[in-house]
């Protein structure tokens, strides 16, 4: 399926972890070019991120967000027994000696430790994230499928219409050679000398040379033909349809130099802008 590279997915999902938010978006790039944006909860996660984006797309600048937000149970905060009972140990044996001491409660709750979070599953929340990464890529894969069919079908429009001036152009050839020869008749004709039949004859050939273009028809041919069968791959094709526009125009321009015929040249210029449109389009493809 041809693919767009712009697309945008964005998907959550709650976890006994917490809650997980998913965003991808992207926009046009010669390369794949990968920006992620973590919690410090998953900063771990970015190696497996970059792997996975740059597993199941080619070309784009692609953005990855993550959100998180722990469960409601995750902010209560637990006291640590263990510590407690060291520093209730502690105060009963100061007091034997200092039996004026006070412990401060606010105090005590600054201690280091005493004080503690419940422990994150850390690789449950790991888990959960990589799955909604595939859940997120999946959709946006998507997108750029629906997107790129748009693109597809515009391209195979406009590869119509190119080959519809091709066959304009093979079809006002004769008429051309016919005008030439007699604009090159009437001209020895006005020549005091009579001119030598062989003499004409060799001039015709030379100008006929000039402006064939049959073998310019036959690349452009060549060209649509390869185009639409690039267009029906399953896989991406943005730099070959690009090389291919190259070729589409080169051979345009030479079309253009080589016309003596208002006709033929109002073709290349119309040649020119469908393939000027198709080369944006294809801008757009991965």
């Amino acid at each position: 399926m041809i693919r767009s590279m712009t697309a945008y997915a964005n998907k959550e999902d709650s976890t006994p972890q917490g809650w997980l938010a998913c965003e991808v978006r992207a926009v046009n790039s010669r390369f794949l070019e990968t920006g992620i944006r973590l919690p410090d909860e998953l900063r771990t996660l970015e190696p497996v991120v970059r792997e996975r984006i740059a597993a199941r797309l080619s070309r784009g600048k692609v953005d990855a967000t993550f959100r998180y937000r722990p469960p409601a149970a995750a902010a209560d905060l637990l006291l640590d027994e263990r510590t407690a009972a060291q520093l209730a140990v502690a105060a009963n044996a100061l007091k034997t000696n200092f039996p004026q001491l006070a412990t401060d409660f606010a105090g005590l709750l600054e201690w280091p430790g005493l004080l503690v979070k419940p422990e994150l599953d850390q690789d449950g929340l790991a888990q959960s994230a990589a799955s909604l990464l595939e859940r997120t890529l999946d959709e946006f894969i998507a997108g750029r499928g629906r997107e790129g069919e748009k693109l597809a079908q515009a391209l195979r429009e406009r590869l119509d219409g190119v080959a519809r001036i091709v066959g304009e152009v093979r079809a006002m050839l004769p008429d051309v050679r016919a005008a030439l020869r007699a604009k090159l008749e009437a001209r020895l004709a006005e020549l005091a000398k009579a001119a030598d039949p062989g003499r004409l004859e060799q001039e015709l050939v030379l100008q006929l040379s000039r402006i064939d273009v049959d073998e310019e028809l036959d690349r452009l041919d060549a060209h649509i033909g390869e185009a639409r069968r690039v267009l029906a791959l399953d896989e991406p094709v943005g730099r070959r349809l690009d090389f291919l526009m190259q070729e589409f125009n080169r051979e345009a321009n030479t079309l253009a130099s080589k016309s003596v015929d208002p006709r033929a040249t109002r073709a290349a210029v119309d040649l020119k802008v469908l393939i000027e449109q198709m080369r944006e389009q294809v801008q757009n493809l991965e």
